[in-house]
């Protein structure tokens, strides 16, 4: 071979050297940014997910009281209905035991 060819093979594999290495240089940058926006989509479907549960657990605990009070005051209602049916029988119960001792 002559001079000029081994320099013009000798420049190619040169060429070829620094494409690859600037295809790899690219490569590593791509994968960096890719594993960048990866952990940012990460980071913010985190945040996401945190404010959208702390969310529904102060809705719960909104409908958890409401229900709560609803229930108190059925409940209140059912006693002072039980207290006034109660109040009727104790009526009717002392009229029952005060007409015995009348009887007897």
């Amino acid at each position: 071979m002559s001079m000029d060819a081994i320099t013009a093979v000798a420049q190619a594999e040169a060429e070829a050297k620094a494409a690859v290495a600037a295809a790899e240089a690219k490569a590593r940058q791509l994968v960096n940014e890719a594993e960048a926006a990866g952990k940012a989509a990460v980071e913010a479907a985190l945040a996401k997910a945190g404010k959208e549960l702390s969310e529904l657990a102060a809705k719960a605990a909104q409908e958890a009281e409401a229900k709560a009070a609803e229930l108190t005051k059925e409940a209140e209602t059912k006693k002072a209905a039980l207290r006034t049916e109660a109040g009727a029988k104790l009526e009717q119960a002392a009229d029952l035991v005060v007409e015995r001792i009348v009887n007897s």
